[in-house]
């Protein structure tokens, strides 16, 4: 097996998730190290969670602004947030952006206050 892969996010199908649609890549890798999603916000995102998870939000476009522990963030191009585990988070407006989930994204870990997982 060689050392590297390979993702043309472009050619992998969108798949729902709380924060709109995401095209995940690397989430599938053995070593479960991070995984990279562009994700495209919708408005209507859901607050949500991670157990063990920590993820990086980068904007690449749109304006809007991130709901954090009940704080407010506004987001801009070339914004980045670090979201640590237990974190309450959801995005707001019509964004694009790149997300790093560390470890790699486990919807498993992906919880809401209403008790369970989506």
């Amino acid at each position: 097996m060689k050392n590297y892969r390979v993702a043309k996010l472009g050619e992998i199908p969108a798949t729902p998730c709380p924060c709109g649609s995401a095209r995940r890549a690397f989430a599938d890798d053995p070593a479960g190290v991070a995984s990279l999603h562009v994700v495209d916000i919708s408005a209507a995102s859901r607050t949500h969670y991670h157990q063990r998870m920590t993820e990086i939000y980068f904007v690449l476009e749109g304006t809007g602004h991130m709901e954090l522990d009940g704080d407010i963030v506004p987001l801009e191009p070339l914004t980045a947030v670090l979201i640590k585990p237990g974190c309450r988070h959801r995005a707001v407006g019509r964004l694009r952006i790149v997300n790093i989930p560390v470890p790699a994204f486990d919807p498993a870990d992906e919880w809401f206050d209403d008790g369970g997982t989506d």
